[in-house]
């Protein structure tokens, strides 16, 4: 578990995290923040990101529960929070949240629902929420505006022409509006707010980010497949980054889609 932690959770945090999950983060605590919920669950809370934010914006007496199925993940979470800032940290499936019903006022989820069975995942948020209560999430959209998938893909493919890994794929698995939407009505959610969002950021360390995205799980495909250095792929990837987008700085360019609904 700490190769791990090293290995993928702490360039995550470090490298990913401020290029593309930062930015939407605040986003996601400022749009929570606004109805002053009292009771508030981040579902796939990851390392943290969103739930600083969310601890920093929301009313000091809300109370924050942060979930996420990783332990390397939510390890690394608490140690971004004092013992006294109102907020628990907790292991769960977001299949099979361990609450009672109608709890929460505010449910979030940024970029975790391609991740396991959304169908299960919006019964168990709609079972949690209160009445008049607010679910808030955001997916990635396709590979064509996000070339952290596409193009790493691409260089992938030449280290790994018959079998490319694809991990970097799943993250933009879930753009297609209409499915979602319709899960979400079936459900019984309401007054579904449906927004794309871009963004871009400015990258002065091209090769950390690169190797960040190679040292995801990718990582573990690139091994299973081996004859390849894990540094060499970093090296081509950043190039490509590079030759696409520039350098000092590299305009990285990111899209997403927000879905914001009621009960």
């Amino acid at each position: 578990m700490a190769e791990y932690a090293d290995e993928v959770v702490i360039p995550y945090d470090r490298d990913l995290g401020p290029v593309l999950f930062n930015y939407y983060g605040i986003d996601t605590a400022q749009r929570v923040s606004e109805q002053s919920p009292r009771d508030v669950l981040e579902i796939a809370a990851g390392t943290g990101i969103v739930t600083r934010h969310l601890r920093n914006l929301l009313p000091k007496d809300a109370h924050l529960t942060a979930v996420d199925i990783s332990d390397s993940m939510m390890d690394l979470a608490r140690t971004k929070f004092l013992s006294n800032e109102q907020i628990i940290f907790q292991n769960a499936d977001a299949t099979a949240l361990p609450f009672k019903d109608d709890v929460f006022d505010a449910v979030i989820c940024q970029f975790g629902i391609m991740f396991f069975n959304q169908q299960l995942a919006f019964q168990e948020v709609y079972r949690v929420l209160r009445r008049g209560g607010r679910y808030l999430f955001r997916v990635w959209d396709s590979e064509k505006y996000n070339p952290f998938a596409s193009l790493s893909f691409e260089v992938l493919k030449q280290f790994f022409p018959s079998d490319t890994p694809r991990f970097l794929f799943e993250p933009v698995s879930c753009h297609q509006i209409d499915p979602i939407k319709e899960k979400l009505i079936n459900i019984g959610f309401d007054n579904i707010e449906i927004s794309v969002q871009r963004h871009s950021y400015d990258i002065f360390d091209v090769t950390a980010f690169a190797r960040a995205l190679v040292f995801s799980p990718v990582i573990f495909e690139i091994r299973d497949r081996g004859g390849a250095d894990s540094e060499d792929i970093v090296k081509a990837l950043a190039e490509a980054f590079k030759k696409e987008y520039g350098s000092n700085p590299m305009r990285y360019p990111m899209q997403t889609i927000l879905f914001d609904c009621d009960m």
